[in-house]
């Protein structure tokens, strides 16, 4: 688990250093944003990788990880803007947004520690296209419970099923990195 630990924190240590670079250069327009298009575009990149997967190339130039770092923050994102909600314009500096998505993104780790006790190292047989379908579902359901406004007779909510991608996408990071099982 401690290997785990470490390869989980050096993934979301990346994708906070771009968050925050992206953050200086942009501010925070993504304030902006309803949950809904977040959602969106995060569907976009997991589709995106999903096709580069079936074709095996890429005519832009980025391959699967630049999507998956893409993929984490914007969750995080997500998450900020159901915690904090939707704003006319950018209201948080970039250190600020930085430490609320630094917040999300521990809330994801505590999970995958709760989870990996109880299922083990299973991700670790996976492959990363199966992360990327699972990262597809998580956010078909979402767009369900966005189209019920909220509503849930027995699933969880959207913010567990962004936490489920955040942690999925951090997978799908380490395996692609080649890590040692």
């Amino acid at each position: 688990m401690e290997r785990t630990l470490a390869q989980y924190d050096a993934v979301v240590e990346e994708c906070l250093a771009l968050f925050a670079k992206k953050a200086h250069d942009y501010g925070t327009a993504w304030r902006v944003l309803r949950v809904p298009s977040l959602t969106d575009q995060i569907m976009i990149k997991a589709q995106r990788i999903r096709t580069l997967q079936e074709l095996g190339e890429s005519k832009v130039g980025e391959g699967v990880r630049p999507e998956l770092i893409g993929i984490i923050n914007y969750a995080a994102m997500a998450l900020v803007q159901m915690e904090l909600g939707v704003v006319d314009a950018p209201d948080l500096g970039a250190d600020r947004a930085t430490e609320e998505v630094r917040q999300r993104l521990a809330q994801a780790r505590a999970l995958m520690e709760r989870k990996n006790h109880d299922y083990g190292e299973a991700w670790r047989g996976m492959r990363v296209s199966s992360f990327v379908d699972l990262i597809l579902m998580k956010l078909l359901r979402i767009k369900q419970i966005e189209d019920n406004r909220g509503a849930t007779l027995v699933s969880e909510g959207i913010d567990a099923n962004f936490l489920d991608i955040v942690n999925y996408a951090v997978f799908a990071m380490i395996i692609l990195d080649g890590s040692p099982s």
